[in-house]
């Protein structure tokens, strides 16, 4: 490996004129090499992800994948955990690594960033046994293994309580234009958000939040990128200039259709026996009716809750199939939730309320279980939205974020934070205005 001051001179645009594909990709690093990130992101996004992740131990044991020049692998060890982080950068490209070795030791933090060159869809040996990881991370580079891949890869690498935070492209509107598709189909099948919530949660994952990457955060990349074409067009061999016409179709559908596609961060954990997989759950019967308005008295200081539900229940209001309840080991009652049918500027949506768990059972996953298991029946009965006005450091886990990402609001004074939803569809348009809850919610 050579030093980061001389590998200029092994990624000039010389090689072989071959046309190969091994001259290609020799020509699109040459392209990308020294530019300050290798996908769209910021420092502000890299620490809002971080925040996202909850409280970590004070010395993290931090895996970086795909970290090209490390710009968020020396972020997470200067700032993740109390006393910064320990971390393991992955990247198939030495000249990075080089770079990042440099940064690391002018910034004071050599001895907290360690550079391994490997794929990181096959990491093996002793560095990369199961739970050796406390916060997996990955900004920009999933889409090399693939979501799904990365999601299944991965998992076993984080240690129990462990996170996994990656960003992923994907669609931003419900019906992406055919132009944007002639460009996106053949590379990397996009999907929406509701998709790949959809896929984390089948792989196990609850989600701790998401964050949508700004524009500014394209402009990042794709600010220093355009200026590099612009040096290098008209040298080179036939790899470098199919390098660059390359990139200038990727410039030219971002200008294009960048309001169509867009990058958004996920912060995930995988599902553990304590977050619920040890709570059964499945729609109430006519038997539980008792049993349920006596988990919502226990539940809350005062009757109101219980009489909601009860009153829901011969209102129009009521949606069969979407009341659950999450059984305890002896077959009682351990927790409940509700959608009903509301509405936002006229448009059909679910709002979520109440949700109870037993006293006696809090903190014990049977609140995740019958939510997560509750929105998924929306979901799949056809459902696109669903709104509710609870904990903000809570329902984030699930999906959620402020409805007033939407442009909705609720019909009364209330923190931003706390009025939240969901998009379960996002083929299906979200409609903003004013919620209108049914009659028994008394608002």
């Amino acid at each position: 490996m050579t030093d980061s001051t001389t590998s200029d001179d092994r990624f000039d645009d010389s090689c072989e004129d071959s046309g190969g594909v091994d001259d290609f990709t020799h020509a699109f690093f040459a392209l990308h090499h020294g530019l300050p990130r290798q996908a769209p992101g910021s420092d502000a996004s890299t620490r809002h992800l971080l925040s996202l992740c909850g409280p970590l131990p004070e010395r993290p044991r931090v895996l970086d994948l795909g970290c090209g020049p490390g710009r968020s692998a020396l972020l997470l060890a200067a700032e993740a955990g109390a006393d910064g982080a320990v971390v393991t950068a992955v990247d198939l490209h030495a000249p990075f690594l080089d770079e990042l070795r440099t940064a690391a030791a002018a910034g004071g933090l050599a001895d907290r960033v360690r550079t391994v060159e490997a794929d990181m869809g096959a990491l093996t040996g002793e560095d990369f046994e199961d739970g050796s990881f406390d916060l997996v991370w990955a900004e920009g580079s999933a889409y090399v293994l693939g979501f799904d891949a990365a999601l299944a890869r991965w998992k076993r690498l984080l240690a129990p309580g462990g996170t996994l935070v990656l960003t992923e492209c994907q669609w931003s509107v419900p019906e992406p234009s055919a132009g944007a598709r002639a460009f996106w189909d053949p590379h990397y099948a996009l999907r929406t958000t509701a998709g790949n919530l959809a896929a984390a949660q089948a792989a196990g994952y609850r989600v701790l939040g998401l964050h949508h990457l700004p524009d500014s955060d394209w402009a990042e990349y794709y600010g220093p990128l355009a200026e590099r074409v612009r040096a290098r067009s008209g040298a080179g061999s036939r790899a470098m200039a199919a390098a660059l016409a390359a990139t200038r179709e990727e410039l030219d559908v971002r200008a294009r259709h960048g309001h169509e596609y867009g990058y958004t961060g996920y912060v995930l954990r995988p599902v553990s026996a304590g977050d619920g997989e040890a709570w059964p759950a499945r729609p109430e019967t006519a038997a539980d009716t008792a049993a349920v308005r006596a988990v919502n008295l226990a539940a809350f200081e005062t009757p109101l809750e219980a009489d909601l539900v009860d009153a829901l229940r011969t209102d129009g209001a009521w949606l069969p199939g979407l009341s659950y309840v999450a059984e305890a080991p002896d077959g009682s009652v351990a927790a409940h939730a509700l959608l009903t049918r509301c509405e936002v500027g006229g448009a059909p949506a679910l709002a979520l309320a109440p949700v109870a768990t037993d006293p006696a059972l809090q903190r014990s996953g049977a609140g995740s279980s019958v939510v997560r298991a509750l929105l998924a029946a929306a979901r799949e009965s056809g459902e696109s939205l669903v709104l509710v006005l609870g904990h903000p450091e809570y329902y984030p886990r699930f999906g959620f974020v402020p409805a007033s990402h939407f442009g909705i609001r609720a019909p009364f004074e209330v923190p931003d934070e706390a009025m939240m939803a969901l998009v379960l569809d996002d083929s299906v348009p979200v409609p903003a205005g004013t919620i209108a809850y049914p009659a028994p919610f008394g608002v």
